[in-house]
């Protein structure tokens, strides 16, 4: 197929060098810097459906999709009227707007348990104002997170993190107070006996546990039900608030996120990305009951100028109807599993350490072993450096992979069959040339 790449990555390096003299790093978020895999960033242009268009005119079939919010893909028409049509009756209001509750109702009726939803601009602002929500519902103050699970940069969360901090190396920050770091306990996943342990000596101190269900932020390290299930029962049992952090997972892998696929449902839910349809949004959600501690309810403060912005309502409202008005979930599974298959097909010609995971239409390449990790530290060492090799091959044959060997692919459903299985052939043959 053709995909119109060509050799020239000149306006991408010429705009690289004039990045790195005003923006810290050259970027405006760490992983984007390429710095875990060569090479320099691609400035892109734009995007239609399954594909987006460097400063050079190179296209790539694009599994970032922005990093999960573009389920549908780039400039999707629908969204695109949905988001026009806001802006002609204004950027910004900082007052209550319809749309507002037609995206808060589409949630309401997609997500177990959830009653009430509060609007942010970010995944970060909503993981951080559901552990002060949490707090502030029971009265204590420590916080259990789980090693490699990334839940934003406050800086209670930055303990033991994954997503852009493992890729560079640092799994927690400078400029964290080790007074507020000693308030998040981190555990392993999948560790029962630690988890057991933790409560039977703080039980009465914890008032959250917060996780990624389905964590992808550290590679996709998929979580057995039963030992979710066992978490779910003891912060039942010492009276401790379970927050899923579903900003990737949320209306991406099933309607009801993660609470839906293993039937588990969290006292408090965070959600990003999808929510706004390609545009910057937030929000944490759960049952009534927990929303009477919130401003103006209640003592538990939390505010922003931007949150609820009119735009993103549209985008996300009118994403989350075409998702169902399309029975978009079967559609994407099949996809997504269409094209991991071929490349399962390629892979299992040889005797290379790989396997493909997946679940719904995420997808992450395991580098360095046959069998699919469930914690952050089972993944191979290796990994990275031949992560490097792959996707300098795809970028340099039309693939668009996450600039790091921790995050994870999108399937859109913009992506047709056509791309998806001349992806899986280019990213076959990167396999072969990365394990030569």
């Amino acid at each position: 197929m053709d995909l119109k790449t060509k050799d020239s990555t000149a306006r991408s390096a010429e705009l690289w060098q004039r990045a790195q003299t005003l923006l810290p790093g050259g970027v405006s978020s760490p992983v984007r810097a390429f710095g875990a895999v060569g090479g320099q960033p691609r400035f892109l242009s734009h995007g239609v459906g399954g594909r987006c268009v460097d400063v050079d005119g190179n296209d790539f079939i694009d599994f970032v999709q922005s990093w999960g919010p573009l389920i549908l893909g780039h400039a999707h028409p629908a969204i695109v009227a949905a988001v026009e049509a806001a802006l002609q009756r204004g950027l910004t209001f900082g007052a209550p707007c319809e749309d507002e509750l037609r995206l808060a109702q589409l949630m309401v009726d997609s997500y177990p348990g959830v009653e009430r939803v509060r609007f942010t601009s970010s995944g970060t602002e909503a993981t951080m104002s559901a552990i002060r929500l949490a707090r502030g519902v029971t009265g204590r103050s420590r916080l259990v997170k789980f090693s490699g699970c990334y839940h934003g940069h406050s800086d209670g969360l930055l303990v033991a993190a994954g997503s852009g901090a493992i890729t560079l190396g640092q799994p927690s920050s400078a400029g964290v107070p080790p007074e507020v770091a000693e308030l998040t306990s981190v555990l392993p996943l999948d560790d029962e006996a630690a988890l057991v342990s933790l409560f039977a000596e703080r039980g009465d101190e914890i008032a959250a546990v917060i996780l990624e269900p389905i964590p992808a932020n550290n590679g996709l390290l998929l979580q057995r039900k039963k030992w979710l299930e066992k978490l779910r029962a003891l912060t039942c049992e010492h009276g401790a608030m379970l927050i899923f952090d579903e900003v990737i997972s949320g209306f991406r892998v099933a309607r009801g996120g993660a609470a839906e696929l293993y039937g588990i449902e969290p006292d408090l839910v965070t959600f990003g990305k999808i929510v706004g349809g390609g545009m910057p949004c937030g929000a944490f959600a759960g049952p009534a009951a927990h929303f009477e501690h919130l401003a103006p309810l209640g003592p538990v403060y939390q505010a922003g100028t931007l949150s609820g912005n009119p735009l993103a309502m549209a985008a996300g409202a009118r994403t989350l109807e075409y998702l169902i008005e399309n029975d978009a979930w079967n559609v994407l599974n099949e996809s997504a599993r269409s094209l991991c298959a071929k490349i399962e097909t390629r892979a299992a010609q040889h005797d290379w350490p790989f396997r493909i995971v997946r679940c719904g239409s995420v997808f992450w390449m395991c580098l360095g072993t046959r069998t699919a990790p469930r914690t952050a530290e089972a993944i191979d060492d290796g990994a990275a450096e031949v992560y490097s090799k792959i996707h300098a091959h795809c970028l340099a044959n039309g693939v668009y992979l996450a600039p790091s060997a921790y995050e994870v692919g999108f399937v859109s459903m913009a992506h047709t069959p056509e791309e998806l299985g001349h992806a899986a052939h280019v990213i076959g043959d990167a396999l072969e040339e990365a394990f030569r």
